[in-house]
């Protein structure tokens, strides 16, 4: 049976695992459309409540969308991501964000991310070009319902950019091998006493974790 967690201060109750649509299956170097589709219905199915895209992942939004409309769009709760690296003006935000909308099928994001802020200087560019208004007025509108970003960045930079902003929640790298790693367990500690909602990538390192454990690690398990 599914458990799930209250994300942060937001009354979201998220289940404990998220599906991450970077790495849908393939065929023919695109997309399996049919394989991904019973792989994303049975997990829902399951429990599973919370779907991870992004603008820049390859086809995802729109095969997520596709699947999703089948009826299954209000069961779940999709985080999609703005390309802050593409952004060089206030228009570009609207013009990304709504090319997500598109694809996902969907007239709102329950969790919208700046892509990859890693640094309170990204941030800080990203609100001279109006980042704070074209948040406030989607969250406003009711197309965004909880604003975040996703973080790569060293500990200190996480600090800051929590600090700089009333964020809902964030992403962060996180593992057992990861713990002193950009934001870290520090960094997850103080985002999370700050109320923020905090959502873990890279749980197993891409698999690494799990095919490729090491000796000592691989131990620890055989002795339970």
């Amino acid at each position: 049976m599914m458990l799930y967690r209250e994300m942060g201060n937001t009354g979201d109750m998220v289940s404990i695992l998220g599906y991450g649509c970077m790495r849908f299956p393939k065929k023919d170097r695109k997309i399996d459309l049919e394989r991904t589709e019973k792989q994303i219905i049975s997990a829902i199915e399951q429990g599973v409540n919370y779907f991870d895209t992004a603008y820049m992942y390859g086809g995802s939004e729109a095969v997520l969308g596709k699947i999703l409309a089948k009826g299954y769009r209000e069961k779940v709760m999709i985080a999609t991501k703005l390309p802050v690296f593409l952004v060089h003006a206030r228009k570009d935000m609207d013009s990304l964000f709504n090319t997500s909308l598109e694809r996902l099928q969907t007239e709102y994001i329950d969790y919208y991310l700046m892509h990859s802020l890693s640094s309170l200087a990204g941030w800080k560019r990203l609100k001279e070009l109006g980042a704070e208004d074209f948040l406030a007025r989607a969250k406003e509108s009711g197309r965004i319902r909880r604003i975040g970003f996703s973080f790569h960045g060293d500990k200190n930079q996480f600090r800051e950019i929590v600090d700089d902003y009333p964020w809902d929640f964030c992403m962060i790298q996180y593992n057992y091998l990861d713990e002193h790693t950009q934001a870290g367990k520090e960094g997850l500690e103080y985002a999370a006493a700050k109320g923020l909602g905090v959502a873990i990538m890279e749980p197993l390192r891409g698999g690494l974790l799990a095919n490729r454990m090491p000796r000592q690690v691989q131990a620890l398990f055989e002795e339970e």
